[in-house]
Parts: structure tokens; sequence; C-alpha cells
């Protein structure tokens, strides 16, 4: 019992000081920008130390909602979820919503309820269920929820083939049989493809999408630890996109070095796969950015030995690999450090003005590691022809409530687009989903 307590006050004492942040010169700058990072003029590592700044999330008062640009409104959804973390929407319009978490226990839970990590992240229990919305009258609110799937391992990512539902698990991706209108699926799945969790398991989430044949799956694993700190042999099938066929079979790594490769999507018009990719921890505020970019098959992006081509990791030192830095290919577009640039939609209805049509939204769940929080919002990239046009640019804001205190309203995560052409965005602090349409 006393050496319990005497570990529970040292804990305690350790996660009270982190807390205690330290204000880095720049890096309110940092904060605000969304575009106009010059990979080039990057800093050196430890340019500044690095913060563990976890956010205060304070919740959605009554009225309040995030904001949308001038044209457009914002409106909720579904509320009263439980940690809604991904979003996808079925042909017929159904919307499957994955309720899931990170999962700590004991010691750690203890830490990081002391540190506002729970707050933060609602870190604690998963629920483990995919819930199911349904709008009968079709007048773009759900009239109805039903449980689809329960007693899951952390699911993610989801995905209709045929008669088949999909869930990426985080340790595996299971096959059930399903028929257009379910509310409920009885029957036991089939693991298809055994993933790699574990012990180290920092990145849980496991995205899916298919190609445009539909004769594929593609399947986001992220990185065991932040920077291989527990090995490389723990790293093995991650920090890459895995390519199976739809009954799992003739596995591949389509693409590596991608330490959190969540939000998946082909850019319209072309056969070009493009990811969000949350970037590795503890080098400085500004290191490593978060990118958007297009995925070269057999392409390698770097992790864990270098970042942005060949910026070599120092923490690597000892086990580097030239080769391979030699070949790390630099994404397309910096999109902010520690943003944790999570959620992918190309907009590929007509509902939205010109100027959004073919582009990609990106959610950004928001910073621990930064002095100044950064994040927290959905940005947007112009698209032209199936390429990048434009800078990247704010779209939906006004979940940071104070940044000087590192308060927020909330984090946004899964992202979705309707039949009608509405977004829809789930925001898994506060168990909510919000929809942006077009005014009219």
């Amino acid at each position: 019992m006393k050496k319990s307590f005497l570990c529970a006050v040292v804990i305690c004492a350790i996660f009270i000081a982190c807390n205690a942040r330290k204000l880095n010169k720049g890096s309110y700058e940092g904060s605000a920008k969304t575009s106009g990072y010059n990979i080039d003029t990057l800093p050196p590592p430890y340019a500044t130390g690095s913060a563990k700044n976890f956010s205060d999330v304070k919740g959605w008062k009554n009225g309040e909602m995030p904001k949308a640009p001038d044209g457009f409104a914002v409106t909720k959804f579904a509320d009263g979820l439980d940690h809604p973390r991904w979003i996808y929407i079925a042909g017929n319009g159904d919307v499957f919503v994955a309720q899931s978490n990170t999962v700590l226990k004991g010691i750690k839970k203890f830490g990081a309820k002391i540190s506002r990590k729970i707050k933060t992240q609602h870190i604690g229990e998963s629920s483990n269920q995919i819930i199911l919305l349904r709008d009968f009258d079709k007048n773009g609110v759900p009239q109805k929820r039903y449980i689809f799937l329960d007693g899951l391992n952390q699911p993610f990512g989801m995905l209709i083939l045929k008669n088949h539902f999909y869930v990426g698990n985080t340790d595996a991706l299971v096959q059930y049989n399903y028929h257009e209108g379910d509310t409920a699926i009885k029957t036991p799945g089939k693991q298809i493809v055994s993933l790699p969790a574990g012990k180290f398991n920092r990145h849980w989430t496991r995205n899916i999408i298919t190609n445009h044949a539909g004769d594929k799956i593609y399947i986001g694993v992220g990185s065991g630890t932040n920077v291989a700190e527990e090995g490389l042999a723990n790293e093995i099938r991650r920090a890459s996109i895995l390519e199976v066929n739809i009954d799992g079979t003739n596995e591949k790594i389509y693409a590596s070095g991608l330490r959190n490769p969540v939000g998946m999507a082909w850019a319209p018009g072309t056969n070009t796969l493009w990811t969000a990719v949350n970037e590795r921890d503890e080098l400085g505020d500004e290191l490593v950015p978060d990118y958007f970019t297009s995925v070269k098959e057999g392409g390698f992006y770097g992790w864990p030995f270098s970042y942005y081509g060949q910026h070599e990791d120092p923490r690597m030192s000892k086990v580097q690999n030239p080769d391979l830095v030699s070949r790390a290919i630099v994404p397309d577009i910096p999109i902010g450090s520690h943003t944790a640039s999570l959620g992918l939609v190309f907009y590929e209805k007509k509902s939205f003005p010109a100027h959004y049509q073919g582009g990609a939204f990106i959610t950004q769940h928001g910073s621990w590691n930064r002095s100044v929080i950064s994040g927290y919002k959905v940005i947007f990239v112009p698209f032209k022809d199936g390429k990048p046009s434009g800078m990247p640019e704010d779209f939906l804001t006004g979940f940071v409530e104070n940044l000087a205190n590192s308060e927020v309203h909330g984090r946004p995560v899964g992202i979705a687009v309707t039949d009608d052409g509405s977004l829809l965005v789930s925001d898994d602090t506060s168990n909510t989903i919000w929809k942006v349409t077009a005014r009219k």
C-alpha cells in the first residue's frame, strides 16, 4: 500500500511539472499559420524545448459551434455519442460512426488524468461500437440511431464492398456479411488480416479504403512508438499503408516510412492516392510538420530515420540507415507541426462553391507537444485537374476558445461528405457531429 501511494505521488508530481509549460519564442506564429511553411529552412532539432501542453477541453455551451466561411451554415447533426472517432457514409446514405478511443489502465490512466490528458483526449475506456445514424425522411437530420456492431477492438475504418462490411480494428481487418439497409450485424465476423498491435501501440487507428475497381483494400497502420524507441522489431508492418485483396490475401506494403497515415483518399479523376500524416514528436515546437502528400507505390517517406527527405533524426544515429534516407521522398505539402492532421476527404459534390469542388478537407485534431497549441480546425487544400492548385487555408475554425490558456471547445477528427453535398465533422471530445452546408 505504501509503495503504491509513493508511486502515485511521484506520478502526480511528474505530470504537474509537465503541465507547467514554458512558452518558446515564435510559438504563437506557428499556432496561427495554416500555410507558408518552407521545408528548406526547417529549424534544427531541439531549437526549442519539447513541450507537454495538453489542451483544456471546455466543451460547447448553448448556442456555441464551430465557424465556417461566409456562405456556409453550421448545425448540429448528432450529439450524445461516445467518442465518435470516425465517419463512413454508405451508398444509401446511412451514416456509420466508429466509437473508439485510446485505452489506458492503472498508473498510466491516473497520471494522464492528473495531466489533463484524459479530458483533452478522452483517454480511458473505449466504447468499441459502430453506431448507425439513419435519416428516414431525408431532411438532413437522422431520426434514428442503432448499435450496428458491438464488442469490437478499438474500431476505426469502415468499408462496404459488395455484400460485406469491413472494420479496421486495431489488431485486425474483419469482414462481416452485410445487406444494404441492415440496422445491426448479429453474425460473427471473419478476421482476414492480422494487424500489429500489442504492448507498444501508440497509433492504434486502422483506417481502410478501397480503390476505384473495388478489388483492393488499403490499410493505414501507424507506428507503434514515436520514433522506434522500443526497437525496429516493434515496427514491422507499421508506419505503412498496406494493400490486400478484398479477401485479405496477397498483402504487400504499398508505401512505408509514413509515421501515422490516417486519412487516405484518391484525388478525383486520378489513380493517385493521397494521405494526411501525423509526424513525430519531441524535437521542438516547429518539428516535425505534419503533411498532406501524394503516395507513390513502393515509396519510402523517411520515418523513423529522417523527415522531409534527408533531414536525419538525431535519435536514430546509432541505427541509421543511409540507403533508406537517400531514397526518402519529400512530402508534398507541410501543414503545421504537431497539428495531428488525421481526417481527409476530397469534395466531389456540387453543393459547395466551385472553389471547393475537387479539393481536399483535412481535420487537425490538435497538438499536445507545442508550448502554444496548434491545429484544432479543419483546413482546405484547393485542387485542379487532380493536383493541388493553391495553398492550404482555414475552413472550419472556432474550436479554440483561448489560445493563451490552451482552452478549446473540442477536437475535430472524422470527416465525410453526405449525398446532398454537406460536410460532416466529428468532434470526439464533445461527442458531437457537426454538419456544414452551403447557404442557398
